[in-house]
Formats: structure tokens, C-alpha cells, sequence
């Protein structure tokens, strides 16, 4: 695992997540961001592109030359099983991509921010999983109040992920987003101290 302390942040959608993991950067935490990682492997020029376009044609390329992410999201809606396909291709270089943005991280400990943490089996990457936690009405409130969608489909969208119990259940540290974005933010705030001692403490010598 390395010497640097390692966090794994994750929750469900509309969960507050990205309102956590920006409050650990204003701390002067690196984050390492999934889901910049997943746009990084499939930019121009990259082997991630080139593999995608193998497997799925070149139908799922912009003019620019560019991932048309609706064009596969479409293609992937119709035929579910090559979602396997695509996660083979783009999963080792997602997390090659951000072991190499930890490695190159600066400070006591690295938050590696993960939507699909629990789901994805991820524990072996991190040290702690953090999870930011919020009942799943809010959740449905937030999601169609963001978005714009129906009910329905916010329900779908939370199906397709992993359930608060399971969450919960691989949880380490939870931060319940009960409240307001203030007390979110404070409640950042007293782990970073934590994790700062725990950091300190799991120092060769300590």
C-alpha cells in the first residue's frame, strides 16, 4: 500500500460526495478523482481510446475525434452485455491512472475518491472507506430536483447502484449529510484531523 495513508470516499448519487471531496481539497488534501481518471484514459492519442474504438467501432467517435460518450452510453443500453466488455477495456487503466496520481501525491494522506468503491471491490486500494451518508428519500428529492427526472427514473438510477446498507456495511468512517452544507463541511473538517493523526501514527519510526 505504500507509506501515505490512503482514504477511499465514496456514496451514493446526489449523496453530498462532491461537496466532501472538494472540502478535503480546500485542506490542502490531494483527491484523486475516478471519473477524471475514466475521461483521462479515453482522451485523443490515449491506448484506452484506440481499445474502445476496436471493440465498439468507430461509430462511438465525435468528429474531433473525441469519445461521443452518448453514442456508447446508447449502444451499451441496448446490448447490456457489452458493458462488461467496456468495463475490461477501461477498469486497469482507470486504476493504473490514479495509483500513478497517488504515487506522485504530496501530504500525510490521499483521498481517492471512488463512486463505484463498494460496487467495484476496491477495498484492497485503500486503508479507510469513507462514506458520505444520506437516507434514500433525500436522495430521490435530490436527484429529480438536479436532474430533472421523474421519480422512475431516479429510482432506477439508485437500483443500479449499491444499496445504503451495503455501503454502510463496508463503511469505516460515515458522514451523515443530514443538515447543511456548513455542518457537511465541519464535519470534514474534524476527520481530516483524524486522519491526520492516523497518517502520523502509520509512519515508519512512529
Amino acid at each position: 500500500m505504500g507509506r501515505r495513508l490512503r482514504i477511499g470516499l465514496t456514496g451514493g448519487i446526489a449523496s453530498g460526495k462532491s461537496t466532501v471531496a472538494q472540502r478535503f481539497v480546500e485542506l490542502g488534501v490531494s483527491v484523486i478523482d475516478a471519473d477524471a481518471a475514466a475521461r483521462a484514459v479515453v482522451a485523443p492519442g490515449k491506448p484506452g481510446l484506440a481499445a474502445v474504438r476496436e471493440r465498439f467501432g468507430p461509430h462511438v467517435l465525435a468528429k474531433n475525434g473525441e469519445l461521443d460518450r452518448r453514442a456508447l452510453r446508447d449502444l451499451i443500453f441496448k446490448d447490456p452485455g457489452s458493458r462488461l466488455d467496456l468495463e475490461a477495456i477501461l477498469h486497469p487503466l482507470i486504476r493504473a491512472d490514479m495509483e500513478q496520481s497517488a504515487e506522485l501525491a504530496v501530504g500525510p494522506y490521499v483521498v481517492l475518491d471512488i463512486p463505484l468503491l463498494v460496487e467495484g471491490g476496491s477495498r484492497d486500494r485503500v486503508d479507510r472507506i469513507l462514506v458520505v451518508d444520506v437516507d434514500e428519500t433525500m436522495q430521490l428529492q435530490r436527484v429529480m430536483a438536479r436532474d430533472g427526472c421523474t421519480e422512475q427514473q431516479a429510482r432506477a438510477i439508485l437500483a443500479s447502484q449499491a444499496s445504503r446498507s451495503a455501503r454502510l456495511a463496508a463503511a469505516d468512517d460515515v458522514l451523515p449529510n443530514t443538515g447543511t452544507v456548513t455542518d457537511l463541511r465541519q464535519a470534514v473538517d474534524h476527520l481530516h484531523e483524524r486522519y491526520l493523526r492516523l497518517a502520523e501514527a502509520q509512519r515508519p519510526g512512529s
